[in-house]
C-alpha cells in the first residue's frame, strides 16, 4: 500500500529544524510500520505491505494522510476513469480537486475542470457538486508523478514524539492524567509515566486499571512503560502522623508533595525536564491555588500542568477520543483521603510538619 503523509507545524519550522523533525517523525513511523519511506517537498510517502492506517492515526506529528495511488503525469487521465469505477460506484455526485507542486502548463482548477469532464464523459449517470459531493476526487500532481486518492484520514496534529525531550508523568490511569500525558506527548514529549502504589489505601483494580490505560497510552508510543513505586507503606506512615496531630486535613498535600519529590528523582535520573500532572484548578481539594503552590514547592524542577484550565467535561471528551476513557471510568476508591480536605494551606506551616514527619524517615 502506498500512502501520502502531511503535516502542518513542521512545515512551519526553519529549514535546519524542519529536516530534524521530519527525520524523527519518519523514524517514529518506522518504529510503528515496516515500510519504506521517501519524502518531497512537505509530503512523506510510505509503502508498506501492511494496512497502516490505524497506527498512522496514532502518530504525533502527522495532520493527515491518504491511502493513494500512484501514476506517471502522462498516464492520469487513463488512471483516473479505472480508479473512479470503483471510488464513484455509489455516488451520484462528485468534485475533483487537484493540487500541484512544480512547473506545468495547466492550473490546478484547469486540471479539475479537465478530469471532471472526462469522469461525465465516462460516467454521464454522475452530476458535478463542489459544494457536498457524495464524494471527493483528490490528484496531487508532483512534477511528473501524480497520486489520486479519495480519502483524507485526520491524524493526532502536533510534533514528533521527543523533539522536545522527556517529562515524567504522575500516571494514575484515571480520567485526567493520560489526558495531560497525551496533551505533552502532542507537543513532542516523551513521558515517562510514575504510578503509584496505594495499596492497601485501595484495591487490585486500581493497578489493573493503569496497566489498561498504559496499554491505550503505548498505541501512541511503543516505549510507554510505567514505574510503579510503592506509596502505601508511606501513606500508612503519614496517616498515623498527622491523624496523631489532628492534622488529617493536610493528608493530600503532603502525599502529593512526596510524589513531587519522588517524580523529580526519576526525572533527574532519567534526564527528564520537568514533571507533568493531570491537576485542573479547583477540580479537587488539593487543586486550589493556595494547594498547589504549597505542592509544587516540593521540588525544584518545572511542573506541567496541561489541563489547568479545562473543565471535566472538556477531559472526558478528549479521553474519549484517544481511547483511554473505557478504562479510566473504573471506579477506584483512594481510602486516605480526608473527610475534609484543606484547601488553603500556609506553606510556612507545611514546612514545619514535614519537617517533624521527616525526622522519623531518614530514607526519605
Amino acid at each position: 500500500m502506498l500512502y501520502i503523509v502531511r503535516y502542518s507545524e513542521i512545515f512551519l519550522k526553519s529549514e535546519f529544524v524542519r529536516k530534524k523533525w521530519e527525520n524523527e517523525l519518519i523514524k517514529n513511523i518506522k518504529k510503528r510500520i515496516s515500510c519504506r519511506i521517501r519524502r518531497n517537498r512537505g509530503r512523506i510517502f510510505i509503502e508498506t505491505d501492511e494496512d497502516a492506517s490505524e497506527k498512522l492515526k496514532k502518530i504525533f506529528g502527522i495532520s493527515s494522510f491518504s491511502p493513494c495511488h500512484h501514476c506517471k503525469l502522462d498516464e492520469l487521465n487513463d488512471f483516473i476513469v479505472e480508479f473512479c469505477k470503483k471510488s464513484l460506484e455509489n455516488a451520484r455526485t462528485f468534485a475533483v480537486r487537484v493540487k500541484r507542486v512544480g512547473v506545468h502548463d495547466f492550473t490546478s482548477q484547469q486540471k479539475s475542470a479537465e478530469l471532471g469532464e472526462l469522469i461525465l464523459k465516462k460516467f454521464p449517470n454522475l452530476r458535478v457538486d463542489l459544494k457536498n459531493p457524495d464524494k471527493t476526487i483528490y490528484v496531487e500532481i508532483r512534477e511528473n508523478e501524480c497520486y489520486v486518492f479519495d480519502e483524507i484520514v485526520k491524524g493526532p496534529g502536533g510534533i514528533p514524539l521527543g523533539v522536545e525531550g522527556k517529562v515524567v508523568s504522575l500516571f494514575s490511569g484515571g480520567i485526567d492524567s493520560p489526558v495531560a500525558a497525551w496533551l505533552m506527548m502532542k507537543r513532542g514529549c516523551t513521558v515517562i509515566p510514575v504510578y503509584f502504589d496505594i495499596r492497601p489505601f485501595t484495591d487490585e483494580k486500581s493497578i489493573e486499571r493503569v496497566k489498561l490505560v498504559a496499554g491505550v497510552m503505548r498505541e501512541y508510543d511503543p516505549d510507554f512503560e510505567l514505574i510503579i513505586v510503592d506509596h502505601g507503606d508511606f501513606l500508612s506512615k503519614l496517616n498515623s502522623f498527622l491523624s496523631s496531630r489532628r492534622l488529617e486535613g493536610y493528608k493530600c498535600i503532603f502525599c502529593k508533595r512526596r510524589m513531587l519529590k519522588v517524580a523529580e528523582s526519576i526525572a533527574l535520573e532519567k534526564d527528564a525536564k520537568g514533571i507533568v500532572t493531570g491537576d485542573s484548578l479547583g477540580q479537587v481539594a488539593s487543586q486550589t491555588l493556595e494547594n498547589l503552590m504549597v505542592i509544587d514547592n516540593a521540588c525544584s524542577i518545572p511542573v506541567y500542568r496541561p489541563l489547568i484550565g479545562f473543565d471535566k467535561i472538556e477531559i472526558e471528551e478528549i479521553a474519549r477520543r484517544i481511547g483511554t476513557y473505557e478504562y479510566s471510568k473504573i471506579q477506584v476508591e483512594c481510602k486516605a483521603v480526608p473527610k475534609k480536605p484543606k484547601t488553603k494551606a500556609d506553606l510556612d506551616f507545611v514546612l514545619k510538619i514535614e519537617e517533624e514527619f521527616y525526622k522519623d524517615l531518614p530514607d526519605e
